[in-house]
C-alpha cells in the first residue's frame, strides 16, 4: 500500500502491535528472505565513473546475499564475534555494502567518514574498540589509504585491516595506469593487512555459523565529526529492520530502481535506503565512489536516471540547488518520487524541482539516534511544504515544554521527542554519561521517549514542523558541525576574550558557519587576520567560518553567556540585505523576532519600489521564514 497520511498509520497501527508485523530478526534474516523471494533481480549497481555509458557492476540479490555471507564468514575466521567491531572507511563502492552487511551479520558495524582526519578517525576506532577495519587500498586522488593508515596507528586494538582496490572497476588505459602512480602509504601500524575480495573468494557463499537468535546491537554511527570525539550512537537489528519494513510496506517494492548518490557512512542511505532495498527487493544505484560528489555526476545526473530508469531519487537540499542549475536533458519518464531529507527544505526550491522534473518531493525527518525516520510528507497525501509531515505508523511523537516537562498544546513549540522501534531502552549513546537525561518516561511503563534536542510544533492535522534546535548545532548540508571546535579554536587568538559561533543561512547548503567576536581591551587586529587565523586552526573545511565579525561587545545573558539567538538574528538581517542589494529589490530586513509557531523570522520592508513577490523570487532560496511588511 501507498501512504496518504494519519488515516493510513492508523489503518496499519490497527493491525496490531510492531511485533504482530512479523517481520525477521536479524539482517541476514531479511537479506536471505529477499534473496530465495527475487534471486534474479538486480539488488545493487555501483559504476566507478559518472559517464552514464560508463562500465557498471550489477549483483542480483542471489549475489549479493552470497558476497554478503561470504564476507561475514571471513570475519567470523578473523575473531569477530557478535559483540566485536567491524569498521569501515570507504567511499561508496560493491564493497562497502558487503562490508555493512557482513559486519552486521557477523559482528556490530561501525561505519566512520571518509572526509574525517586521521586523528578523528583513531579516536573512533579506540572509542569502538574497532578489531577490523575495512578500508581503501592506495589509489590516485584519495587520501583515504592514508588516513587509515595513520588512523590505525592510533588505534592499537584493530588486528586487521582488509584492502580495497578499486582498481578491478577500470578498463582499458586508466587499468594499465593506475598501477605506476598508485600513491605509497607509509605504514606505522602492526595490524595485519589482506586484500578484501581474495579473501572473501576462499569463504562458502552460504552462512558457515548460526545467525543471531534475535535482537542485538548491530551497529555503530557516529554523529558530527567536527569536534574531537563525536558521540557513537548503537543501532539494534529491531531499529534497522523496521526503518527497512518502513520503506517496504510505505513506498517501495522489488520493481523499483533507487539512485542513490549518498554516502554509505550516513544513516540516510545506510539504514534507510539500504534497509528499504533489503525490505522490498528495490534495485540501488550507487554512481561513483563520492555520490554527488563525485566528479560530472550533477552534469549527468538525469542522463544517469535514465540509464538505470530510476523510479526514486535521494537527495539532500543542497543537492537539488546543484540540479536546478542544470537542464533536464534526457528522458525521466520513470521518475515517480524524490526523497529530500538530512536538512530543512526552502519551499522555493521545492516548486522549482517539481517544475523541472515533473515529480514531486517528499520530505522527511530523522536523526542517527532513533535509528534515523520519525515522519514524512506524505507520498500519496496532502504534503505541508515546510512541515517534515506525519509520524511513521508505530513512531510517536510528542512536544515538550523543555521547562515544565509537560506536553504542548497544538502548535505551541517545546522540544521534538519521538518513541519508535527505532529508539533504544537508556543505551542510544557507547558511552553511558551521554545517555543521561536524553530521555523522558511515557504514558506506558515500558515507554522512553527520546529527546531530539529539535524545536518543534504539531498542527492540527497530526503535521511536525520543525522550528529551530534546542542542541547548537550548525546543520551544513546535512552535515552536523558542533560550534564549539570553532570557538575553542578562536578563542586561542590573544587578541579574542570571547568567540560565538552560529550557522548563517545560506541559499545552497542551508546553513554556513559564521562567528561573531569580541577583543579584549586594547586589542587591534582585523576580520580577515582572523579568518586567515581560524582557516589555519579549525581542523575541518566544514567547520572554518565564511563570514567573521568584530563587535565591541557580544551579546551576552545575565550570568554571561553568549546569547546566540541575538547573533542569529543579527546574521539573518545582514545575509538577507546583501541578498536583496545584489538583486537589485528595494527593501531591507526592519527587524527579526521570535515567531512561538516559526521560530526567527525576519520582517521585511521595503527601502524602494519593491513588492512581495520580488522579495518572495529574491529570497525564496532561504529556510529563515520572512513576512512582507510593506511600508
Amino acid at each position: 500500500m501507498g501512504f496518504a497520511g494519519m488515516i493510513d498509520r492508523e489503518a496499519i497501527e490497527a493491525e496490531g502491535s510492531w511485533q504482530a508485523q512479523g517481520q525477521p530478526t536479524t539482517t541476514h534474516g531479511l537479506l536471505k528472505r529477499t534473496a530465495e523471494a527475487f534471486p534474479d533481480r538486480a539488488a545493487l549497481s555501483f559504476q566507478l565513473f559518472s559517464d552514464p555509458k560508463a562500465p557498471a557492476e550489477t549483483l542480483n540479490w542471489r549475489e549479493l546475499h552470497a558476497k554478503s555471507a561470504q564476507t561475514a564468514n571471513l570475519l567470523r575466521e578473523l575473531g569477530v564475534g557478535e559483540t566485536d567491531v567491524v569498521a569501515y572507511l570507504l567511499p561508496n563502492c560493491s564493497e562497502v555494502v558487503l562490508s555493512y552487511l557482513g559486519g552486521q551479520i557477523a559482528g556490530v558495524v561501525n561505519p566512520i567518514n571518509p572526509l574525517l582526519d586521521a586523528g578523528q578517525i583513531g579516536a573512533i576506532l579506540r572509542q569502538t574498540n574497532a578489531k577490523v577495519l575495512v578500508t581503501l587500498k592506495s589509489f590516485p586522488k584519495t587520501d583515504v589509504a592514508q588516513k587509515a593508515a595513520e588512523a590505525v596507528a592510533l588505534a592499537p586494538n584493530v588486528e586487521t585491516v582488509l584492502e580495497v582496490d578499486l582498481h578491478r572497476y577500470l578498463t582499458g588505459v586508466k587499468k594499465l595506469i593506475v598501477p605506476l602512480i598508485r600513491p605509497k602509504v607509509e605504514v606505522r601500524h602492526k595490524a595485519r593487512v589482506l586484500d578484501f575480495n581474495r579473501e572473501i573468494a576462499r569463504q562458502p557463499r552460504e552462512l558457515a555459523f548460526a545467525d543471531s537468535p534475535g535482537d542485538r546491537v548491530a551497529a555503530l554511527f557516529h554523529t558530527g565529526g567536527t569536534t574531537g570525539m563525536p558521540k557513537v550512537a548503537q543501532h539494534y537489528y529491531s531499529g534497522i529492520v523496521y526503518n527497512g519494513w518502513l520503506g517496504a510496506r510505505l513506498m517501495f517494492s522489488d520493481r523499483d530502481n533507487i539512485i542513490c548518490p549518498l554516502p554509505m557512512f550516513h544513516v540516510f542511505a545506510a539504514i534507510v535506503i539500504m534497509g528499504a532495498s533489503l525490505a522490498s527487493g528495490a534495485h540501488v544505484i550507487l554512481p561513483t565512489p563520492a555520490g554527488y560528489r563525485g566528479d560530472g555526476v550533477f552534469d549527468n545526473f538525469w542522463k544517469l536516471v535514465e540509464r538505470w530508469k530510476v523510479t526514486f531519487v535521494i537527495t539532500v537540499p543542497t543537492a537539488i540547488s546543484a540540479l536546478m542549475q542544470r537542464p533536464v536533458n534526457a528522458d525521466i519518464s520513470t521518475l515517480n518520487l524524490a526523497f529530500s531529507g538530512s536538512a530543512p527544505l526552502p519551499v522555493e526550491l521545492y516548486k522549482r524541482f517539481e517544475e523541472a522534473a515533473g515529480v514531486t518531493i517528499c520530505e522527511g525527518y530523522g536523526l542517527t539516534e532513533a535509528t534515523c525516520l520519525v515522519s514524512i510528507n506524505p507520498p500519496e497525501g496532502e504534503k505541508k511544504v515546510g512541515s517534515v509531515g506525519v509520524p511513521f505508523p508505530y513512531t510517536q511523537v510528542r512536544i515538550i515544554d523543555p521547562a515544565t516537562g509537560a506536553d504542548c498544546p497544538i502548535d505551541k513549540v517545546g522540544e521534538i521527542c519521538v518513541s519508535s522501534p527505532g529508539v533504544s531502552r537508556g543505551g542510544t549513546y557507547t558511552d553511558p554519561t551521554k545517555n543521561e537525561g536524553l530521555y523522558r518516561p511515557g504514558p506506558e511503563d515500558e515507554q522512553q521517549f527520546l529527546r531530539t534536542g529539535d524545536l518543534g510544533r504539531i498542527d492540527p492535522d497530526g503535521y511536525l514542523w520543525i522550528t529551530g534546535r534546542a542542541k547548537d548545532l550548525i546543520i551544513r548540508g546535512g552535515h552536523n558541525i558542533d560550534p564549539a571546535e570553532i570557538e575553542e579554536a578562536l578563542a586561542a587568538h590573544p587578541a579574542i576574550a570571547f568567540a560565538g559561533a552560529i550557522g548563517q543561512p545560506d541559499a545552497h547548503a542551508g546553513e554556513v558557519p559564521c562567528a561573531y567576536v569580541e577583543l579584549v581591551d586594547g586589542a587591534t587586529v582585523s576580520h580577515e587576520e582572523l579568518l586567515e587565523y581560524a582557516r589555519e586552526h579549525v581542523s575541518e573545511r566544514a567547520a572554518r567560518p565564511r563570514h567573521l565579525e568584530i563587535l565591541p561587545e557580544l551579546p551576552k545573558t545575565a550570568v554571561g553567556k553568549i546569547f546566540k539567538p541575538a547573533l542569529r538574528k543579527m546574521a539573518i538581517a545582514r545575509v538577507y540585505d546583501e541578498t536583496l542589494a545584489a538583486a537589485g529589490v528595494g527593501a531591507e530586513v526592519a527587524e527579526v523576532v521570535e515567531d512561538n509557531r516559526r521560530g526567527l523570522v525576519a520582517k521585511i520592508r521595503r527601502t524602494g519600489t519593491a513588492n512581495e513577490p520580488e522579495v518572495a523570487k529574491a529570497l525564496g532560496a532561504f529556510t529563515t521564514p520572512w513576512d512582507w511588511i510593506g511600508d
